[in-house]
């Protein structure tokens, strides 16, 4: 740091005598003023940026063993992330991740699962058969992905996942939330982040598929939060879990990428503590507590960004269902929404049976939840995330569970977490999965008892 600051102070004073010779040379209105400007902009953008944009995340861990694994095994946790210096803003990152990231191109096979309600859930698998390192699909390691909350299989993240799962040679299953990737809605209930009945049946499915494989899991925005729930939705739907089997079909798909709000995974693990197959959980710009995030997103500027457009994308699925919906719903008040909080007071909290939405709100949230989470459990959050606010980050939750881990960056915005000067194929989000993933499946042993 003090080398830091001679640097900053001789490189401050140089500045200083070539302004002051250049003002002499050809006065205010001179070319080299100008250029000595411009200079004097660009050295303190510099400056700015590696002071106060380029830093090291914040790691918090409730146990010493599970710090110590990632701090070994993930590198990627002590290493200073260097965002775009022309796109590190939490609202830029957010919105120009979507065009910025490449969108590498996978063929899904595809199998829908009826759910005991009569419904069907699209499961996207990619199998991965040209794998090397785990050339026996029985044992080969599997990664179940949960997009955000309108998000699918062809999401950016979601095909960067899959990338990164290709080259380390697993295999990997997206599940996608119900009605959202073009399948039929069968009947009048979609999801919510508190509610896990679908989840839970995916889960038991895939590892009936594949007993002797590893399966780990990872979500994005809702998707990750859902993993946390106390499932009070599907109680309060009254709702049974056993799947069957459909047709399946494959389907080669052309990304479209959509940025999320709000959870699923989190909210699973903490309903089944220790009864679940899942070895390791990683999960990215969840919403930790839905009052707060909620309110963040409807200050005026985030409202007009972010809130409106979601609304909107919310509304166009059950516009796409209506005939189904309309059955139990006022569909023509529900399209009058102009907000989330609006949509799901219209709309999910009556859905699933809540009283109020603020009893859905609470049970969405999966910081009431943490303290029952019994696998280890990786959440990457950036600091400056308008949709999950620094404020609502479950730092003292995570504290206080060995199973827990909490990565916070200064910057990265929702789900954007861009790195380099031309983010195009990887991003720290990216990196952060593929070492933890690799890192629970050939070291997985190493967190054997981890609240010891």
């Amino acid at each position: 740091m003090m080398t830091l600051d001679l640097n900053l102070h001789v490189l401050t004073k140089e500045l200083s005598v070539y302004l002051e010779n250049q003002v002499r040379v050809g006065g205010f209105l001179g070319s080299g003023v100008g250029l000595a400007l411009a200079l004097g902009f660009g050295v303190a953008y510099a400056c700015y940026y590696w002071t106060s944009v380029a830093k090291k995340p914040k790691l918090v861990s409730g146990g010493k063993k599970f710090y110590e694994f990632l701090k070994e095994n993930c590198p990627v946790v002590t290493e200073t992330y260097y965002p775009p210096f022309w796109c590190w803003e939490s609202r830029v990152q957010t919105l120009l991740r979507p065009f910025l990231t490449a969108k590498p191109w996978v063929s899904y096979r595809n199998e829908l699962i009826r759910a005991p309600d009569g419904g069907q859930i699209s499961l996207d698998w990619f199998d991965n058969e040209d794998s090397l390192s785990h050339p026996d699909s029985s044992t080969r390691p599997t990664v179940l992905l949960l997009p955000g909350l309108t998000g699918t299989s062809r999401e950016s993240y979601i095909l960067h996942m899959v990338q990164q799962s290709r080259e380390l040679g697993y295999r990997c299953v997206v599940f996608n939330n119900r009605g959202v990737s073009g399948e039929k809605l069968l009947t009048p209930r979609t999801y919510c982040a508190a509610n896990t009945e679908d989840l839970e049946m995916v889960i038991e499915h895939v590892n009936n598929t594949y007993p002797t494989a590893p399966i780990m899991a990872a979500g994005v925005s809702m998707g990750g939060t859902t993993s946390v729930s106390t499932n009070s939705a599907s109680e309060h739907a009254g709702l049974k879990s056993g799947p069957s089997i459909l047709p399946r079909k494959t389907h080669t798909f052309i990304h479209l990428e959509r940025t999320n709000v709000r959870m699923m995974l989190a909210n699973y693990l903490g309903r089944k503590g220790h009864a679940t197959c899942l070895k390791g959980v990683v999960v990215f710009s969840a919403g930790w507590d839905v009052f707060k995030c909620t309110a963040s997103l409807e200050k005026p500027l985030d409202r007009f960004l972010f809130n409106s457009y979601l609304t909107s994308c919310l509304q166009a699925s059950v516009h796409r269902h209506r005939p189904v919906l309309e059955r139990n719903y006022d569909i023509d008040h529900v399209m009058k929404a102009k907000t989330i909080r609006e949509f799901d007071e219209r709309f999910t909290s009556k859905m699933f049976g809540y009283p109020t939405n603020d009893d859905y709100y609470r049970d969405a949230s999966p910081i009431y939840k943490l303290k029952s989470v019994q696998v280890p459990m990786l959440c990457l959050n950036a600091a400056d995330d308008v949709f999950s606010p620094n404020h609502a980050i479950p730092v003292e939750a995570v504290k206080q569970n060995p199973n827990l881990a909490l990565l916070i960056t200064c910057h990265g915005g929702h789900i954007g977490f861009l790195e380099g000067f031309w983010p195009r194929h990887s991003t720290y989000m990216d990196r952060v999965f593929r070492q933890f993933i690799k890192a629970v499946v050939e070291n997985g042993s190493a967190l054997t008892d981890i609240a010891s």
